[in-house]
């Protein structure tokens, strides 16, 4: 059971009660009339064969307020994509299928490649990109829930309180951001939110001083959290990240964008759990390790676009200060363990300390090497500048995909 705590500069939405599902459904049908709801789900096609999505799907068949479910696939083969469309087909609501690696949405990449306007990598951003132009292209939603495929402990109500605060009429939310307790198994999780993110913004208040920015960013219970919801009108001026730093670059636009009365989190869950990733102890460029250089650049970024200067000698201070913070935080979580009879192995804890610290100067010295660097997808409201019936083709191409292919 939540407390009822306003903490930070973000309205927070609190699990206070153990309201029926049934309730809440029947609100959510009630919105739906006025302001019809959709879901985003960015896959990859080996998720279809874990245990986590077939459950998921099993679930959400059954959500009564959904006009438009919208999945987008990547990795995925035509024999993969045919498979998908029967995999998914099982779901009552209306639905479509982004076959990612399709020639129909490689040749739209493409034509966006040549005008510098396409998804630099491949990965969760650009899937959630694309998406994000079909819910635009089709009009069939007013307010989008998205969460992971990976969730091994999904229920209704997850989806039902993710998406409540930006489908009621009665309030004024244009984003809100999951949040949840990473505690299954016996075991503290999150350990990038709580060994770096945390700690980072703590030592950035004593470094380079607090602003609005960096107390926004410190009032998220769980910035990392992959489950958001939105309205449809957010997603035309919505640059996000293309690489490991999507959530964070997530809640810098929306902070970027709107006043903070305009943005809520919201406990979605009391357990929750999803496919864990490697540490990569001394290989940034996979698993925890390089997901830490990416949130610490998208961090920097957003803090130099506010006229904070960075140098090789501030990169130097705020490494001394966030390892100090960062253990003294082991010893909080340690305890925070202890008591709640949870598992807690001090010596991988620090040594995650021990290479978020290393991985803070490598993503500072990028940031100094490359100061033209470019992360950020541009808006759809560019592309649609550059390339005015983009969006309607894009539309198309799904559509044509799932009928050619779905036979």
């Amino acid at each position: 059971m939540a407390d009822f705590h306003q903490n930070g500069i973000i309205t927070t939405l609190h699990h206070l009660s153990n309201r029926p599902l049934a309730d809440l459904e029947t609100e959510l049908l009630h919105f739906s009339q006025q302001r019809p709801l959709g879901l985003l789900l960015p896959s990859l096609y080996s998720e279809l064969e874990t245990d986590a999505l077939p459950n998921i799907i099993e679930r959400i068949k059954a959500v009564p307020y959904l006009s438009e479910i919208v999945i987008g696939l990547d990795r995925a083969n035509e024999d993969q994509y045919r498979h998908a469309l029967e995999f998914f087909s099982v779901l009552p609501q209306h639905h479509r299928v982004l076959w990612n690696d399709g020639p129909r949405l490689k040749a739209l990449d493409a034509e966006l490649h040549k005008h510098e306007l396409a998804p630099r990598e491949l990965g969760k951003g650009r899937n959630v990109w694309y998406c994000m132009g079909y819910i635009l292209s089709s009009g069939k939603t007013e307010s989008v829930a998205l969460h992971d495929c990976d969730i091994t402990t999904y229920s209704r109500d997850l989806l039902a309180r993710l998406i409540y605060p930006v489908a009621n009429p009665m309030f004024n939310y244009e984003f809100c951001k999951g949040y949840y307790a990473r505690a299954t198994h016996g075991k503290l999780h999150g350990r990038v939110n709580r060994l770096l993110v945390t700690p980072l913004l703590r030592s950035l208040k004593a470094v380079v001083g607090s602003n609005d920015y960096i107390e926004y960013m410190d009032s998220f219970r769980y910035a990392l959290a992959g489950e958001f919801s939105f309205r449809r009108d957010v997603l035309n001026d919505l640059r996000i990240p293309g690489d490991w730093g999507l959530e964070i670059g997530v809640l810098s636009e929306m902070h970027r964008n709107y006043a903070h009365n305009r943005l809520c989190q919201v406990d979605i869950a009391e357990t929750y759990d999803h496919k864990h990733q490697d540490v990569s102890l001394g290989d940034t460029r996979e698993g925890l390790s390089r997901m830490s250089i990416d949130i610490a650049k998208a961090i920097f970024r957003k803090l130099a676009t506010q006229g904070v200067v960075f140098s090789a000698e501030t990169f130097r201070t705020l490494k001394a200060t966030y390892y100090r913070i960062a253990l003294d935080f082991v010893e909080t979580y340690r305890n925070d363990a202890l008591m709640n009879g949870l598992e807690f192995d001090i010596h991988k804890e620090e040594q995650a300390v021990e290479m978020f610290t290393g991985n803070i100067m490598e993503a500072g010295q990028i940031f100094l090497d490359k100061p033209m660097e470019m992360p950020f997808i541009p808006s759809w409201n560019r592309v649609q500048s550059a390339v005015p019936d983009i969006l309607q083709r894009l539309y198309q191409a799904v559509e044509d995909d799932a009928n050619e292919y779905s036979a």
